[in-house]
Formats: C-alpha cells, structure tokens, sequence
C-alpha cells in the first residue's frame, strides 16, 4: 500500500492514512486502497477490531482537491465515484472499527470516522464537513450517517454551517465515544479495542451486522442521487468562486505530496 501504513498486533490491527505532508488528503489513490483493504479484512480472521488513525498531525482534511486529474466527462466522473463506494466499505467491515482522530477530520474523512462503530477523538482535534463552502451538498452518505450519531437539528447546524466543530462538543452531541488529551489518544483507542477483542468474535460481529443492516438498510435508496447532485452543479459560478474562496482561506497549511 502506497498511502496506508498497515500493523497488525494480536487481534488488533492499526491502519494509518499516511500522506502526513497533505494532512492526509483523500486523494483517488488512497480511497481505492481503503476500499480494496476494508474488502480484504473478509479473509481477515484473526483480527477482531481495526482502528483508523492519520499519521503525523491530522486524521484527514478530507477529499484531495488539489488533486491533478486527467479531463473527464461527466458520465466518466459519475461512474467513477470512488468515496461512497470507500464509505460502504467501513459500513461492510465485519470486524469492530474504530476512528481514533487526531488534528483536523474534515468532509470526507469526517464520513469515514462516522461510518466507523465507535470514535475517540484528542481533546485538541476539529471535525466539520465545509462542502458547502464549496458550493456543493454533503455526498458519499455522509449526511445519514450524521443525522443518526447527531440527529437531525445538530447534522443541519453542522452541515450546512460550514463550520468546524471541537472535540467537548462533539462528545456533548454523542458523535465521539470518548475524548482524551492528544498524548493518550493512542493509548485510550487500544483501550477500548482491547475491551472489544476481548469478547466472542462471532457474536460480537453478528451483533454489529445486525444493528447495521437496521440502521442503514434504506440509507442508500435515499441518497443514491448525493453525488449525482454534486456532478450536476460542477459548473455553476458559485462552485467556481466557493472553491477558490476555500484554498485561501481555509487550507492554508496544505503542501501536497
């Protein structure tokens, strides 16, 4: 794997997004390696709980939007989504998932903690989903994810804000399971992965896929048209300066691989 770093310790297994030096953007590369990943854990039997974390710094600021991509038209965009697949691809997991969140967790990357089964974030740690400073809606199912942590007047406040929230917030509105000083973060998420490797593997997962399918079942016939929307919108003025707006203001420290 070129931006995930892989380690496993006993039914325990770390994975690291690991572009330090782009707040660990997502880019093209990277959800495709999350993706293929979360598919492989299915062989997977000795690990009974993953905790997600980002190396250096950050968990991550989100979808790459920086990245250089070749020309496409829309039809090849619409089909070649690759973040609502990536996001299924937690919900799919069969073992207990963990996000452990570090620094920023913005857009994207907030819809990865919020498909996990538990969050434990630093008490220094921001999350927010800013697509709306970008001019488009909240897509790869992250706004149903949100709506159940949150419900829905606190997933409307922080979507359509904008607006990045703290971590006694987050842990105030139920989005976060617990939160701790940033030199115990890792130590707390191996804490609390301890406690659920500890219990009987097959009960423990088919428990989860249980609460998931009640959960999540309807989630995809509801929102299979969020990136459709996204696509459409593209070339709208709004778009155009919202983007622009967003890279001097908002993601200053971004330096690119």
């Amino acid at each position: 794997m070129k931006y995930l770093k892989i380690k496993k310790e006993g039914y325990i297994c770390w994975v690291y997004l690991n572009r330090p030096k782009s707040l660990n953007a997502l880019n093209t590369e990277i959800l495709k390696e999350l993706t293929e990943f979360n598919s492989s854990l299915n062989e997977d039997l000795d690990s009974r709980v993953i905790i997600y974390t980002g190396s250096g710094e950050n968990f991550s600021s989100g979808a790459d939007l920086k990245e250089k991509q070749k020309p496409k038209t829309k039809l090849e965009a619409w089909r070649k989504n690759f973040g609502k697949p990536a996001i299924w691809s937690f919900l799919e997991v069969n073992q207990i998932t963990i996000a452990a969140i570090n620094g920023y967790c913005l857009g994207g990357a907030a819809c990865i903690a919020s498909a996990c089964d538990f969050r434990i974030a630093s008490d220094s740690s921001m999350l927010g989903y800013p697509e709306i400073n970008l001019g488009i809606n909240l897509n790869w199912l992250g706004l149903p994810l949100a709506v159940r942590l949150i419900g829905p007047a606190k997933a409307k406040r922080i979507v359509i804000s904008g607006e990045n929230e703290n971590a006694e917030t987050l842990l105030k509105w139920g989005f976060y399971d617990e939160v701790h000083p940033k030199e115990n973060l890792l130590k707390a998420a191996k804490k609390m992965a301890n406690l659920y490797a500890s219990k009987p593997p097959i009960a423990a997962q088919m428990i989860k896929r249980s609460v998931n399918e009640l959960t999540y079942s309807g989630d995809d016939a509801i929102m299979h048209m969020d990136y459709d929307q996204t696509l459409l919108t593209h070339e709208t003025r709004d778009r155009k300066e919202a983007i622009m707006s967003f890279f001097e203001k908002r993601v200053p420290e971004y330096k690119g691989d």
